[in-house]
């Protein structure tokens, strides 16, 4: 045999039910008597009873116990007491081992009056301020157009047909996923709560609203619940609340994303009007034309600046200008050089008569004569030829040979 198939180890001496119907009944004596708050879903009289049964349930949760008191005991404490109605009552827990079920048995009870519920939920708001479940920082803004809107409210209600009316009327095309549950009374919260953890599952939703119409302090007690309000704060979709008129303020308009005054006003604040979106895209186009056209006509008047200038307009102007700069260059140019060579040919004519001035040919002109041997030597003593030496006479027209004879 395997582990997974081993049998539980069987005990010595097995209590009998009746041991442990005994056991929890004595142990439920000892809590003696209690104060236990809670909100009368239903109330019993039988005719010439003197007992009255009252179911009491928990606001915040799925949960009820049954009360048993004497007639006198709820004439004297609340006469008028009625379903729906918070009270606050004194009574022992006591567990009947014959049905195995637990009960409270009440020797006084008292109605929950306005002052004191307020002051409750005085208390509770600043508890729930300490821990920043009212923090602005946190809130997060619903989107500008959401695919889908999750809406939470009462059944063929008047705050249903106001946000869906004025959704549609402002968005045609905007869906809605309704979940309608009690909005007052001993099963609102719970229900509330179940619907908010459903719609905040689905992925398709991007904003959720609270809706519910105008009523009394009592009638409005479920949205000052604090496990409904916790549970709006941790949700991670949006959450808008809508909850009776703009003076009603429950708890949960603290801890919402956004608090409309009214559901109409939720309406205007999860989808916007198309009339106006495309009012809006109108003015918004038209600015786009003016500041195109504005744009287009200044760069329209920079061209014809542009294309108005000489270099533009006339562009064989530039090509003159230079000709006549060329022109211009050329000439000094010319007159550059002519006086150039004109200087130069003066220094070679001075040059020129300097170079006649010195010149051998110069001196012959002026009746000189050059004697050079019969080797070209040029003869500048008498000691250098003797007598008989061949001698050539250079002069200024021709030549002549002589003979040396003394």
């Amino acid at each position: 045999m395997t582990q997974a198939e081993t049998p539980r180890s069987t005990p010595e001496e097995p209590w009998p039910v009746r041991v442990v119907s005994q056991k929890v009944s004595a142990w439920i004596a000892k809590l003696g008597w209690v104060w236990v708050d809670g909100q009368v879903a239903q109330i019993s009289r039988r005719p010439g009873a003197s007992t009255v049964f009252l179911t009491l349930r928990d606001p915040s949760a799925d949960l009820s116990l049954t009360v048993t008191t004497n007639r006198d005991v709820l004439d004297a404490g609340a006469p008028e007491l009625a379903e729906g109605a918070r009270v606050v009552l004194h009574a022992r827990p006591e567990f009947y081992a014959a049905r195995g079920t637990l009960s409270l048995r009440a020797d006084e009870i008292r109605q929950v009056g306005l002052g004191e519920l307020l002051a409750r939920l005085e208390k509770l708001k600043k508890l729930l301020a300490a821990e920043g479940l009212f923090d602005r920082a946190r809130k997060r803004r619903p989107p500008f157009l959401p695919g889908r809107v999750g809406l939470i409210t009462g059944r063929a209600s008047a705050a249903e047909r106001d946000v869906l009316t004025n959704a549609r009327r402002r968005w045609p095309a905007v869906e809605f996923r309704v979940v309608n549950v009690p909005v007052q009374g001993p099963t609102a919260v719970p229900q509330i709560i179940e619907a908010l953890r459903l719609l905040d599952a689905d992925e398709g939703v991007d904003v959720i609203v609270l809706a519910r119409g105008g009523g009394s302090v009592e009638d409005l007690l479920p949205f000052s619940d604090e496990a409904l309000c916790r549970t709006v704060f941790g949700c991670r979709t949006p959450v808008v609340s809508a909850i009776g008129h703009e003076t009603d303020v429950p708890l949960v308009d603290y801890v919402a994303d956004v608090r409309a005054s009214t559901p109409t006003d939720a309406a205007k604040r999860i989808v916007p009007d198309l009339a106006e979106e495309l009012r809006l895209i109108r003015q918004a186009r038209q600015r786009l034309d003016r500041a195109v056209v504005g744009l287009l006509d200044r760069e329209r008047q920079r061209l014809d600046a542009v294309r108005s200038r000489p270099v533009l307009a006339r562009p064989e102007v530039m090509i003159e200008q230079r000709v006549v700069d060329v022109r211009g260059l050329r000439e000094r140019a010319g007159r550059c050089l002519d006086h150039r060579l004109t200087t130069a040919t003066g220094d070679l004519r001075q040059t020129l008569a300097r170079l006649r001035a010195l010149s051998p040919a110069a001196t012959l002109q002026r009746g000189y004569a050059i004697v050079q041997r019969a080797d070209g030597h040029v003869v500048r003593a008498a000691g250098e030829v003797t007598k008989g030496d061949q001698i050539r006479l250079r002069l200024a027209e021709g030549e002549l040979e002589a003979t040396v004879d003394g």
